[in-house]
């Protein structure tokens, strides 16, 4: 697959990229991705939720009345989940919601992530820039004179200080190197951005 390599400017620079179809161009599988978007949601809860159960809580375990012939049901504690400020009955309790998938489950997901937004038109390649100094003004310029809309992402070869500080404070953008480029981040964006250097690296990482 090949694509036009844009400017900052939005305008083509005369040059063109090819996209391995081994990464850009196979059949989504909807499945892998659901899982690996399951996955990462699963592994960013913290799972600390908490509540007291009838052995945890302060309070007396003398028999609050006698066992027959108060015309009511028998309680033996105070804490009896029945009452206001019982105990709790099966009470969240601290765990881990993070699951593993397979890493060939994963490889595929990100290529069918890639594919999706390939096929729909809404990847872009720019041409490799960065700003001397980190400006969230000229950030957004780029992101308009690109014509995008919506959430979108960038994806760059290399880690760059003042692009990802350019980005910070935009609510709807943001940059992540290739290499660590995840099925969640680009199925959320509507958008994704590629710098010209982030395909060879793309291709390096997920086309093993």
């Amino acid at each position: 697959m090949k694509l036009d390599i844009l400017n900052i400017q939005g305008k083509s620079s005369g040059k063109s990229a090819d996209l391995p179809d081994e990464i850009f161009g196979v059949e989504p599988n909807n499945h892998v991705l659901y899982l690996a978007v399951k996955q990462f949601l699963a592994n960013q809860r913290q799972g600390t939720h908490k509540a007291k159960e009838r052995g945890e809580i302060k309070g007396s375990t003398k028999k609050i009345k006698k066992q027959k012939g108060t015309g009511t049901a028998r309680a033996g504690s105070i804490k009896n989940p029945l009452f206001r400020s019982g105990g709790r009955v099966f009470g969240p309790r601290p765990r881990s919601y993070s699951f593993d998938l397979n890493r060939k489950v994963k490889r595929l997901a990100r290529k069918s992530a890639l594919s999706l937004k390939a096929k729909s038109g809404d990847l872009k390649v720019v041409e490799d820039f960065t700003f001397d100094a980190p400006k969230t003004k000229e950030f957004n310029n780029v992101i308009s004179n690109l014509g995008l809309d919506g959430r979108s992402l960038m994806v760059v070869g290399e880690y760059d200080k003042n692009l990802h500080l350019s980005s910070r404070n935009l609510a709807k953008s943001g940059v992540v190197v290739a290499k660590d480029l995840n099925t969640y981040q680009i199925m959320r964006a509507k958008n994704l951005i590629i710098s010209e250097s982030a395909i060879g690296k793309i291709a390096e990482s997920f086309g093993k």
